[in-house]
C-alpha cells in the first residue's frame, strides 16, 4: 500500500482492523503536534510523536531510528498489530507520515498507507473530526529486526560523485540562504535539490504515478548512469517522502541518509553553498578543506 484517498478512508472507518495515526510535528515547536491533535483529529486516530515515538537520542543526526525492537513495542502498547492496517496522516502533505510508512515498510508490514492530502484534504472533502482519544488493547506486531536500505555518513561520503543524491529540503535551505535549526548552512557536495514539495499537486495530493515517474527519472538523467538514489533531507523525515512518491511512481526503492544534513553538517565535512551541486571532495575522510568556490570547509564560518 502507498496512498489511500479521505474518501475511501472515510468508508473504513467502522474497520476494526483500521489503525489511523496522527503523526503531526512541527520543526522547532516541541508539543505542537500533541496540542493540535488534542484540538481535533481524524475519529479513532492515535497519535505518535516524531521525536519520542519515531526517533531515538544519541544517535547520528536529530532523528535517528530507533531500535526496530523499541519501535515494535511502543506501537504494540498503543493497539497496533501486525494484522492492522495502518494509515498515517498529518497536515504538511505527508512528509512526516511518510516516515511512519517508511519505518513499518522497511520492517516488512505491507498494509500501511499515507492519507492522501492529510488533514487539509480530509476536511475539505466535509468528513469528520473529533476529540476523543481511542482506548485501544494492546497489540502483537511483528516486525524485522534490522533496519535496511539506509546509509551513514561515511558510506555517503565515500561514494559521492558515484552516487544519485537528492536533498529533500527547501531550495532556500539547499543554497544556504537560511539555516533554523542546524549548525551549518548549505548541502551535501554533489547532492541535487530537489523538495518533497514539488512531489504534490496545487491541492496538496501526490502527483499521479506517471508525473512522479518523470519528475525522478529527469533527476535521475542528472547523476552518474545506474547509479543508487539516495535521499537525504534535515533529519531523515522528508527524505521519506521521496522513498514513498518514488514507491508511487513504480521505481525502485531509493536509498536513505538517516542522519541527512543535521548530521553531515556536524561532522566538519565539506559543504557546498548556492544552486549548483558542487563537486565530490577530494580531502582524506574526517577532514575538512576547500575543494572549489561550491565547496567549503564550514569552520570558515
Amino acid at each position: 500500500m502507498t496512498l489511500i484517498s479521505p474518501e475511501v478512508l472515510a468508508g473504513r472507518l467502522a474497520d476494526p482492523s483500521l489503525r489511523i495515526v496522527d503523526v503531526r510535528w512541527y520543526l522547532g515547536q516541541p508539543g505542537r503536534g500533541r496540542a493540535a491533535y488534542d484540538e481535533g483529529h481524524l475519529p479513532g486516530a492515535l497519535f505518535v510523536d516524531l521525536d519520542g515515538d519515531l526517533s531515538t537520542h544519541g544517535g547520528p543526526g536529530r532523528h535517528p531510528l530507533p531500535e526496530p525492537e523499541a519501535f515494535t513495542a511502543r506501537l504494540g502498547r498503543l493497539g497496533i498489530g501486525s494484522d492492522h492496517t495502518v494509515v498515517a496522516y498529518d497536515d504538511a502533505g505527508g512528509w512526516v507520515a511518510a516516515r511512519l510508512w517508511w519505518m513499518l515498510d522497511n520492517l516488512g508490514h505491507r498494509r500501511v498507507a499515507v492519507l492522501d492530502g492529510g488533514l487539509p484534504a480530509w476536511r475539505a472533502a466535509g468528513l469528520p473530526v473529533t476529540k476523543v482519544a481511542p482506548a485501544l488493547p494492546p497489540a502483537r506486531l511483528h516486525l524485522a529486526g534490522r533496519w535496511t536500505r539506509v546509509v551513514d555518513r561515511d558510506e555517503v561520503r565515500g561514494r559521492l560523485g558515484s552516487i544519485i543524491l537528492l536533498d529533500a529540503r527547501a531550495g532556500a535551505r539547499y543554497r544556504g540562504e537560511t539555516e533554523p535549526i542546524d549548525p551549518v548552512a548549505g548541502h551535501i557536495p554533489t547532492a541535487m535539490s530537489a523538495p518533497y514539495e514539488d512531489n504534490l499537486g496545487p491541492d496538496g495530493r501526490f502527483l499521479s504515478a506517471e508525473a512522479l515517474a518523470h519528475r525522478f527519472r529527469a533527476l535521475a538523467a542528472n547523476g552518474p548512469g545506474g547509479a543508487d538514489i539516495v535521499t537525504s533531507c534535515g533529519s531523515g523525515t522528508s527524505a521519506c517522502h521521496h522513498a514513498l512518491a518514488m514507491r508511487v511512481a513504480g521505481l525502485p526503492d531509493p536509498l536513505l541518509y538517516v542522519g541527512s544534513w543535521s548530521d553531515w553538517s556536524t561532522a566538519g565535512y565539506p559543504v557546498a553553498t548556492g544552486p549548483a551541486p558542487g563537486d565530490p571532495p577530494d580531502v582524506p575522510t574526517g577532514t575538512a578543506g576547500r575543494r572549489s568556490d561550491a565547496t567549503v570547509d564550514p569552520s570558515s564560518g
